[in-house]
């Protein structure tokens, strides 16, 4: 049997090291154009006569769209492996962090596979996001009654 520190030196000669500063900025590329395409059909939907609020939303619909689109045709992988961070902070990230199973475990079934591991990666986000909102919430609220 081998010993915790022998397995980390190891895992540690096997593992090579990230190149972070290059790491960062392909993420901060990739996730700015992301960005940026999303403000740029922000403006044509608004150019489209379209009220700001309404074409806010057509652009979330749009980028999730894209997201799950690239996820099916195993793209959104292959960008991801350079990009990093730089596609799980846009909506395209989350988009894909729904998708990603689904796709995985359709032929379990609509029951078992897409509707059981859909949320696996993106449900935890969801509770302690809802939590977290709830709990700023009340804190902001209380903080206005004095």
């Amino acid at each position: 049997m081998v010993s915790k520190q022998k397995y980390d030196k190891m895992v540690k000669k096997q593992t090579k090291n990230s190149p972070v500063f290059k790491d960062c900025i392909k993420a901060f590329l990739i996730g700015g154009a992301i960005c940026t395409v999303g403000q740029g059909l922000t403006d044509i939907y608004m150019k489209a006569e379209l009220g700001k609020t309404q074409a806010q939303t057509l652009t979330s619909v749009t980028l999730i769209f894209i997201g799950v689109l690239l996820t099916a045709l195993h793209l959104y992988e292959k960008i991801a492996k350079h990009a990093g961070a730089g596609t799980l902070v846009p909506i395209t990230g989350f988009a894909n962090s729904v998708a990603s199973p689904a796709i995985e475990f359709k032929s379990e079934g609509f029951i078992l596979g897409v509707g059981a591991k859909m949320f696996t990666i993106a449900g935890p986000v969801i509770v302690y996001g809802v939590v977290a909102s709830v709990v700023y919430g009340l804190i902001y609220w209380v903080t206005k009654l004095f």
